[in-house]
């Protein structure tokens, strides 16, 4: 190294330390300086004084000023961005729960908006993005125009993000009504569900109580096992297949599971149910065979007191009887096996098979007895049939008259036919062989007709 050239004396009289002296007094000095300083600067300056001094260069005043302003600025369109996200991903979880529920245009035509919307976001956001990583605020050789042209270029893309925010919160609120609906069907799903489930498990719990009694319920059985791959799909839940479709499978579910139990709770009953209608249908054909022999007897009388017109009608009515008994008992049979063999629809059907066999028969041979007693009351007093008749018609023209000063031509024109019908009737009891049925089938033909006319003039006038 060469030496320090000599220096005039200080004021002082000293003369100015050179070499390692005079660096011990500038580091004294510094020292010094730093312990006068308040704690703020100090602590700013402490780095500085122990390396030698940094190479920021500090704006100070203005500069600084615009620096806040850019950072503040880009705080300002973080913050939009994170609200502006935020809404989003509400929003798409709101979109996702329509899309999952509703299947209606006005919920395709919310998913295609909000998709629309989405690329308006990201082009905002893309924006944002680009500014942020355009300017670095924190370098220490930051000029006052980037800083200026950072601040600009982040209030516009806050901007453009608070705007995008504000159509997203509107497209939201018109989503209101669509959203309400799919919410109110997401709540019944978890109850649909279960409630399904439950009524699975009573079914199989009333199946097992009817065969622990001995019943098998073989056909109940196979429609509580038709349900189990229902139940695997419900199980597999709605994101696999629908809320809708998950509803409506819950439903089905529901009402068929319902159905095996109640059937299950009655098979019981119903056994002993077609165990009383096999004895009781029974004895009532034997009954009817017994009937049944009773109507020639009635058939003969009929023969030998009245005219042919009067029993025709009824002469195949033994031999019918006879063989729709023996139809019947042959139903009974097979109803019998049917139950034995606990096939309960099939025993109920040839059940009701015989029941109408039956109905038929105890008709036919209560019509021969039901026909010689009116036969015989006619032939006795027909007059008593006639005035029956009579005072049905003049009833019902009192009716068409009354409030009315001529009848009306709709209803005196039935009426009047009536009595010349009547009259004719009566006529033909004259003669050696009176066809007294013809008699009976007119006059009751005739009160049909009467009836009608007074019916309907009710009517109107009560529609009046």
């Amino acid at each position: 190294m060469t030496a320090t050239p000599s220096q005039p004396d200080t004021p002082t009289g000293g003369r100015t330390p050179s070499g390692d002296g005079a660096r011990r007094g500038s580091a004294l000095r510094d020292a010094l300086t730093l312990a006068l300083l308040p704690l703020p600067l100090l602590l700013a300056a402490v780095p500085a004084a122990f390396t030698g001094g940094g190479t920021r260069r500090w704006f100070g005043g203005r500069g600084e000023s615009q620096r806040a302003d850019a950072q503040a600025a880009k705080d300002a369109a973080a913050a939009a961005f994170y609200e502006l996200d935020t809404a989003q991903r509400d929003l798409r979880i709101s979109i996702e729960t329509i899309g999952a529920v509703d299947p209606s245009p006005a919920a395709r035509r919310a998913q295609e908006e909000f998709v629309a919307l989405g690329q308006r976001i990201d082009e905002v956001s893309h924006f944002y993005i680009e500014a942020v990583d355009a300017h670095d605020l924190d370098r220490d050789d930051l000029d006052a125009s980037v800083a200026t042209q950072a601040r600009t270029q982040l209030t516009r893309a806050k901007d453009d993000l608070v705007r995008v925010r504000q159509e997203l919160d509107r497209f939201q609120r018109g989503l209101a009504p669509l959203l309400d609906q799919a919410e109110t069907q997401l709540a019944r799903l978890a109850p649909a569900v279960e409630r399904a489930r439950q009524a699975l498990l009573a079914a199989s719990q009333a199946l097992d109580a009817t065969r622990e009694s001995g019943l098998r319920a073989d056909d109940l059985a196979a429609r509580l096992a038709a349900l189990g791959p229902e139940l695997t799909k419900l199980n597999q839940g709605a994101g696999r297949h629908g809320v809708q479709e998950t509803l409506h499978r819950a439903d089905q579910v529901l009402r068929e599971a319902e159905a095996v139990r109640a059937e299950a709770e009655r098979l019981p009953e119903r056994a002993a149910e077609i165990d009383r209608r096999l004895v009781s249908l029974r004895t009532r054909a034997q009954a009817l065979t017994t009937r049944a022999s009773q109507v020639e007897p009635v058939l003969s009388e009929l023969r030998r007191r009245f005219s042919a017109a009067c029993w025709q009608d009824l002469q195949p009515v033994p031999q019918q009887a006879a063989e729709s008994v023996r139809q019947a008992e042959a139903k009974l049979r097979e109803a019998r096996t049917a139950r034995e063999e606990q096939r309960w629809p099939d025993a109920t059907s040839l059940l009701s098979t015989v029941r109408a066999l039956l109905n038929s028969t105890d008709e036919a041979v209560s019509a021969a007895g039901d026909r010689l007693r009116r036969l015989n009351e006619v032939a006795k007093d027909p007059q008593q049939e006639v005035e029956r008749t009579r005072f049905a018609i003049r009833d019902a023209q009192r009716l068409a008259m009354a409030g009315r000063n001529t009848p009306d031509p709709r209803h005196a024109g039935p009426l009047d036919a009536s009595v010349a019908r009547l009259e004719q009737a009566l006529a033909g009891l004259e003669g050696r062989h009176p066809d007294y049925w013809h008699f009976l089938t007119e006059t009751e033909a005739v009160r049909t007709t009467v009836a009608e006319v007074v019916s309907r003039i009710r009517e109107e006038r009560g529609g009046g």
